[in-house]
């Protein structure tokens, strides 16, 4: 049984491992998230972080140790995420390999897949991405129309998907497709994949957002030939395994392997601001509306994480896990809008500077509010 004093010792020991070894300034603009990565520079500084994370440890500390991961009470790797964040440190780049296919690997596939794709997804060496969405089923994702029939012992892909996130750098993508067109519902003709996405046929096209960056592609199949062998699940119940994939994005059950998955902008982040803004001819923070906002923040946030806890404790939400990590991922979004909005608003008439030298805090807050806006609805 781990003691509170093995955990405060882990706990200083990965502090000063996080000050000796958290990157400096690369001298160039990192994303917030996953979902910016939109340069070899950033991705390749963001990989190579996230090896050096692992490399010391601290890294899947929670998977089993024969397929690369540390063995050990998920304790630790939540006091490292806690350290990471308190550092700043930057996030590490394999968001959907390490929260949502490594852990449905884990769970549902075989020994032979836990072997050939966990260690990888660890160290960064094999980056994934997701192929959900489509561009004219979005939010349906079980009108799915990319189509994969089966030859031998191959399936034939075409179609696209939309929104993949690091698709460019991906060497593999949670793919759900249509394999057949009968059944009693749109679900029924539903297969999951674990996709190779270097591979001919594939082609990930990069999208240029709203902030001008590319984090996201439209991915087309053309007669791309995937293994039968990556079929994850039984042909025909890819809707099954979609939603087990979406509770662990969620949140609803645990198993992530951690690291920090975005430089999230948190409350302490928009106390500073505050501080260094002036309303008024004082600190804003000074400004009794400025911090009853603040509160509001505050309760918020700490209200949206303790609703978080709460649904991967299976005695507290038996019968509605799913719902409470849905609604905490919609209030999530909605909370970051609100953030960023606020943060535009104590700059005043700078917060229209998006570029530049003049631009408070190098711009970071317009890039989050125009940002925010995808993640209700995106996820």
């Amino acid at each position: 049984m781990t003691t509170q004093t093995e955990l405060d010792e882990f706990r200083a020991e990965v502090r000063a491992w996080l000050a000796d070894n958290k990157p400096a300034d690369p001298g160039f603009l990192l994303p917030e998230t996953f979902m910016e990565v939109g340069t070899d520079q950033q991705f390749e500084f963001l990989r190579d972080w996230q090896r050096t994370v692992y490399e010391a440890g601290y890294l899947g500390m929670a998977w089993p140790s024969e397929y690369g991961g540390g063995g050990q009470a998920q304790v630790y790797q939540d006091i490292v995420n806690q350290e990471m964040a308190k550092a700043r440190a930057p996030f590490v780049p394999n968001t959907i390999g390490l929260n949502w296919a490594g852990p449905l690997i884990l769970d549902m596939g075989s020994e032979e897949d836990k072997q050939r794709y966990i260690k990888n997804i660890l160290s960064a060496e094999d980056i994934w991405c997701q192929g959900f969405s489509e561009p004219d089923n979005g939010s349906d994702l079980g009108n799915a129309q990319v189509r994969a029939v089966r030859d031998g012992d191959e399936y034939v892909v075409n179609g696209s998907k939309i929104w993949t996130s690091l698709g460019s750098y991906a060497k593999y993508m949670i793919l759900l497709a249509r394999t057949s067109t009968d059944g009693p519902n749109k679900y029924a003709g539903l297969t999951f994949f674990l996709a190779p996405m270097k591979v001919e046929g594939v082609d990930p096209v990069p999208i240029k957002k709203l902030t001008g960056e590319f984090g996201f592609c439209q991915t087309y199949f053309d007669d791309a030939r995937i293994p039968a062998a990556c079929r994850l699940g039984a042909e025909g119940e890819g809707w099954s395994v979609a939603m087990r994939t979406l509770m662990f994005e969620r949140g609803a059950i645990g198993g992530q392997a951690g690291g920090l998955s975005a430089m999230d902008l948190n409350i302490n982040d928009i106390i500073e601001l505050a501080r260094r803004s002036v309303r008024n001819g004082r600190p804003a923070l000074e400004d009794p509306l400025t911090r009853d906002e603040l509160m509001r923040l505050v309760l918020e946030a700490k209200g949206n994480q303790l609703m978080g806890a709460k649904s991967r404790i299976p005695a507290l939400c038996e019968d509605w896990p799913t719902a409470i990590a849905m609604s905490g991922k919609l209030r999530g979004s909605e909370l970051k809008r609100k953030m960023t909005r606020f943060a535009l608003s104590l700059q005043g008439a700078n917060g229209a500077r998006y570029i530049g030298d003049q631009a408070v805090d190098g711009g970071k807050w317009q890039r989050s509010y125009l940002n925010a806006f995808s993640g209700t609805i995106g996820g």
